[in-house]
């Protein structure tokens, strides 16, 4: 009877503190090709993306607390930072590049406009330990969320452990955004022919097919690699993009390709922000390539276009604007949390 009992209570010990978690499908649009991501070393939960998506708001990760990834990645935007061209950081300092868009991550196989980061669960690391980002250090956020009773308990519910490490945050970090996929666009019910482009917007479509389409490949409007688009060198950032990482100078002035996904919301435009408009971005390609050895070849040959013609490219692009995407709750501030 004595063991019957005690066998009795650790059951209802284990079945009380340990609780099944709910997994989340990640559901891969019609048409898209499979993610580059392994879902199978880090299941998406219910309850890890909500710790995910309050750390990933939660200026706690900075060194002083004054700087969150969306301060930098506005959802509104696109997850890009359409106030700055160069991101901005702890003590009002001014980084080195653009703050790039948050799109269909899972699909991407390196990250930042240099490709130094080769996963996504590492990634976080980059912007939190920049002494001109959030200047932060894994071990000092380990400590101040474990002074906190909301991630106590939020960290409780996604591990079913109260034990803050560095790795549980990253990877909370990476399933809030794995959730960040863009597949609603007025260019998507066109492919699943639920519409018709207007003639403008047609005539867009065919003109990217033929001058943008081999660099911004379809469905994703990007193939993530890397590429010189013929942009002359700002000579105060000195940025030779991925050079700077493999010391190839044939990878002088090499940046990764963007996706075009979401476009309209997320200018200034280029690894620096250079670009204020769409249009200044085309009267780039048409009049502003600067030639060199490693140009992407698809940019040797002059691409021409008219003034009607720029417009016209301009409305299709337009179409890849999912604003489904951007208006998403899911993705929004958790005020719900931060209020508690």
């Amino acid at each position: 009877m004595k063991k019957s009992f005690i066998l009795l209570f650790i059951y209802v010990y284990l079945f009380s503190s340990f609780r099944i978690l709910n997994e989340k499908s990640f559901i891969v649009p019609t048409g898209f090709p499979e993610p580059a991501y392994d879902f199978s070393k880090n299941i998406l939960t219910t309850e890890k993306i909500e710790l995910g998506r309050a750390l990933f708001y939660d200026p706690i990760l900075s060194r002083d607390n004054s700087i969150s990834c969306s301060s930098c990645h506005s959802v509104y935007n696109s997850f890009a930072h359409t106030d700055h061209d160069l991101s901005h950081g702890i003590d009002d300092l001014i980084g080195t590049r653009n703050a790039p868009a948050l799109i269909n991550l899972a699909w991407h196989k390196s990250f930042m406009w240099d490709g130094a980061v080769n996963h996504l669960e590492v990634q976080a690391l980059a912007p939190i330990t920049h002494p001109k980002e959030m200047d932060e250090s894994m071990n000092h956020i380990v400590f101040k969320l474990s002074q906190s009773d909301l991630y106590t308990k939020l960290f409780m519910n996604a591990y079913n452990d109260t034990s803050i490490t560095g790795e549980k945050i990253l990877k909370a970090l990476t399933q809030f955004q794995l959730i960040f996929v863009s597949s609603s666009s007025r260019y998507d019910s066109m492919t699943q022919k639920q519409i018709k482009f207007t003639y403008q917007e047609e005539n867009g479509y065919n003109l990217f097919k033929k001058n943008c389409n081999t660099c911004h490949a379809e469905p994703l409007f990007s193939t993530y690699t890397f590429a010189n688009n013929g942009l002359g060198l700002d000579t105060t950032l000195n940025d030779f993009g991925r050079m700077q990482i493999t010391k190839e100078r044939s990878d002088s002035l090499k940046f990764k390709i963007p996706t075009l996904r979401n476009i309209e919301y997320s200018p200034p435009y280029m690894h620096d922000g250079r670009f204020k408009s769409l249009f200044a971005v085309l009267n780039h390609y048409t009049s502003g390539i600067h030639q060199t050895t490693n140009l992407a070849p698809e940019l040797k040959s002059p691409i021409i276009l008219s003034e009607n013609e720029k417009v016209d490219l301009i409305a299709f692009l337009l179409t890849l604007s999912d604003k489904k995407f951007i208006f998403n709750p899911d993705f929004s501030y958790p005020r719900e949390l931060f209020a508690k």
